[in-house]
């Protein structure tokens, strides 16, 4: 483990303050060099989890941010769901371009390659990210659901799984409703049919958020502990290109 710090900082997006919770190599020379990962949230916001797994990446060796997606509402509704239920397609994607030109901005970040893996809803913007980004090299989309709905005016991510142009790697719980075993499948044949590089690994045992170590009821010890080196390794073959 690389020792690394992590504090939050302050990106503009159209005008208005996106809190974004930033890790680094502490090493300041290895910072600057480093790949870059873009963490999205789950509905739970960038709370302990998401900063966890953001701290993860970068005791791994990378510039990991991951950005508040809810800093448009104000104030803000008590319930995740409800505060889920109010983002628009269109923001996230503006959010996380804003993310993208930090890591480009940062020191020696000039053609950094970066990456982004998402939890949840994030796992649903993940496939999202990836077709509407063309500064993303790989992408990581755990138990991403509601693929096939739009949030707010566009084109629903399952239908633009053909646009993405980097490989995928994804995780499912098969115990999972949302997305089920049936929307895997389903999002596994339309990036087949569309040639997009992908390999999806489906934990039997597992259910939906089971990488939340917050959270005792869903976190399942097999399948997150299988999981994240499997996607330390995704990043390392696709962002050392």
């Amino acid at each position: 483990m690389i020792p690394h710090n992590s504090d939050w900082e302050t990106l503009k997006v159209d005008g208005a303050a996106m809190r974004t919770f930033v890790a680094r190599p502490a090493d300041a020379a290895a910072a600057e060099r480093a790949a870059a990962v873009l963490v999205i949230q789950h509905a739970g916001g960038v709370d302990q989890f998401v900063q966890g797994m953001t701290r993860r990446l970068a005791a791994a060796g990378y510039l990991a941010a991951a950005p508040e997606l809810y800093h448009r509402q104000d104030p803000p509704p008590e319930e995740p769901l409800e505060r889920m239920g109010q983002l628009r397609d269109a923001e996230i994607i503006a959010d996380s371009d804003a993310v993208l030109d930090y890591f480009g901005a940062a020191a020696g970040g000039a053609g950094r390659a970066a990456a982004v893996v998402g939890f949840c809803m994030g796992g649903r913007a993940a496939y999202l990210l990836a077709a509407a980004s063309d500064r993303l090299q790989a992408a990581v989309a755990f138990y991403g659901g509601n693929t096939r709905a739009a949030w707010g005016e566009g084109t629903p991510p399952f239908e633009r799984l053909g646009e993405i142009g980097c490989p995928v790697l994804g995780f499912f719980g098969g115990r999972d409703a949302n997305p089920s075993p049936e929307d895997c499948d389903a999002i596994d044949a339309e990036l087949t049919r569309h040639g997009v590089e992908h390999r999806f690994h489906s934990f039997a045992g597992a259910g939906h958020g089971y990488m939340d170590f917050t959270n005792p009821a869903r976190y399942h010890t097999d399948a997150a502990g299988d999981s994240w080196p499997l996607t330390l390794e995704f990043l390392e073959r696709h962002l050392s290109r």
